[in-house]
């Protein structure tokens, strides 16, 4: 079966019924979910063509020239192979061999869930949003910061399912710092996969364990299934300055194998491990995403891959990484104009902060990357809820906002609509000098879905918002958390699928060793 033999997703309200039922239904039901978000505004190009071929160009001379190591047996004997120049762990790659490699790569694919529903598209005009990755600590519910626990790691699993405009469950939104790590992705993917049917992420950190992730995976959808078609995306970082080590490279073989998308992402600390230079960081960020995007190919030719990206500046005085800057947006507009050349899917950043509270800082800087992903038109916005701290910090205020905010970038990118332009104008007739609409045929029917409603952020007066307790922004987030979390409804398995699961995780929890040697 290939990956357009299971229906694209369609929005998990399509079949309820309309009228005020209908929308009583649709606000009582808080696992609704959105579908793949199609972008109908324009893409923002930063600079004109011709410093997009220049920064090509500079990509193509670094690889050509100065190389790129791949610290792996295997991956020097496929470049050996494929008649690249070959020295040590040091790949030079001719722009010809490059090209003509990263052109077999899909400019879209199927990235198929558990519910058939919540399926999404990557690539082209299409964006998916992905909670936050990683976060050793959390913000808890008290506004506390202490160590993540599975438990914290499950509540971020369940708002990522409750959350519509939220197209994926992440995996490691937080860590789960009581298990140990040899045995804490069994319980990540597990979490994943139970506590949410959208689609979800890997693990990259060993061999063994993202091929613990496709054995989960053949579980809950098939092994013959998972062979061929997309259900999970792993990320995959390049060491700036031009490092492709063995870790990222195993993990990178064992899901290209399977036709899983890999997002080969240089991580970038622009400033450290990149020039002093947006310009400059950006053609040296393309080279290294561009070489791990070729040995996909070399891996499985056709397989799908995301060409990614996570640039922060690094705070000159201190060296600390910073969010949302002007540098990083402009950035991101050039890797999408780069990306637009190449037929990629490709992956940013939304909502990464270095805010340590769900303060105006993380507001600011939020808003800053997400308009620069949203106007250069990425398709697989990352670390989009959650996200303090620089990826310290997973917030749960935070998380609530963030999932609030993205129902207005859905709507935003979704551009306008004159579907009922018509009736629009028939109210003015109607209402006439100094009337209100608020009683009209056309209000009754659009005021639900008309205009943007956050509910987290307060709009009332002075005095009502003093009589509700003068409550914050982070407070209300926290509020929020606590009423989703409280009215959660787990979308089950199959009985046969969840003990086979657990029988899974309970044999390689023998298997395993609670330490790292």
């Amino acid at each position: 079966m290939t990956d357009a033999a299971q229906p694209a997703a369609a929005p998990a309200t399509s079949r309820r019924s309309g009228g005020r039922e209908g929308r009583r239904v649709l606000r009582a039901a808080p696992m609704a979910s959105f579908p793949t978000l199609v972008r109908e505004i324009p893409v923002y190009n930063i600079v004109p063509d011709e410093a997009v071929e220049l920064i090509h160009e500079e990509s193509l001379r670094i690889l050509e020239e100065v190389g790129c190591e791949f610290r792996d047996d295997e991956a020097i004997a496929m470049w050996t192979a494929a008649g690249a120049d070959v020295t040590g762990t040091r790949v030079r790659i001719d722009r010809a061999l490059l090209m003509a490699l990263v052109a077999k790569a899909p400019p879209e694919f199927t990235l198929n869930a558990r519910n058939p529903e919540r399926t999404v598209k990557v690539g082209g005009k299409n964006t998916v949003f992905v909670p936050m990755y990683g976060a050793p600590y959390v913000r808890d519910l008290d506004n506390n910061r202490r160590y993540g626990s599975l438990e914290d790691l499950n509540n971020f699993h369940k708002l990522a399912y409750m959350s519509p405009a939220l197209h994926s469950s992440s995996s490691i939104i937080c860590e789960p710092m009581e298990i140990p790590v040899p045995k804490r992705h069994l319980h990540i993917i597990h979490s994943a996969l139970k506590h949410s049917d959208k689609p979800f992420m890997g693990i990259v950190t060993a061999k063994e364990r993202a091929e613990d992730v496709m054995a989960m995976a053949g579980i809950v959808f098939g092994e013959d299934y998972v062979k061929d078609n997309t259900v999970v995306v792993s990320i995959t970082n390049c060491n700036s300055p031009l490092v492709w080590d063995q870790t990222m490279l195993d993990a990178m073989r064992v899901y290209t194998r399977s036709n899983q998308p890999i997002i080969a992402a240089p991580f970038a600390l622009c400033g450290a491990s990149t020039s002093a230079s947006a310009v400059g960081a950006v053609a040296q960020v393309n080279a290294e995403a561009l070489a791990g995007v070729a040995y996909t190919q070399l891996i499985r030719a056709g397989a799908p891959v995301i060409y990614g990206q996570f640039m922060v500046t690094v705070d000159m005085k201190t060296g600390a990484p910073m969010g949302g800057t002007p540098e990083a947006a402009q950035m991101m507009y050039v890797m999408g104009a780069l990306a637009r050349k190449y037929r990629l899917p490709w992956r940013t950043s939304g909502f990464h902060v270095g805010s340590k509270l769900n303060d105006a800082q993380a507001g600011y800087e939020s808003n800053m990357l997400m308009h620069a992903a949203i106007l250069s038109g990425a398709n697989y916005i990352w670390h989009v809820a959650g996200w303090l701290e620089a990826g310290l910090a997973c917030g749960y205020s935070k998380f609530v906002t963030d999932c609030e905010q993205l129902v207005g970038w859905y709507k935003y990118a979704g551009g306008l609509k004159f579907d009922d332009f018509k009736e629009a104008m028939a109210a003015v007739r109607e209402v006439g000098p100094a009337g209100h609409f608020l009683g009209t045929k056309h209000t009754l029917e659009h005021f639900e879905k008309a205009f943007f409603i956050p509910s987290i952020m307060d709009f009332n007066s002075f005095e009502q918002w003093s009589a509700e307790g003068a409550k914050d922004h982070d407070t209300r987030g926290r509020d929020k958390a606590r009423s989703l979390l409280a009215a959660y409804e787990e979308p089950k398995l199959e009985q046969g699928i969840a003990e086979g699961l657990k029988d899974f995780i309970a044999r390689r929890e023998e298997e395993l060793p609670n330490s790292v040697s």
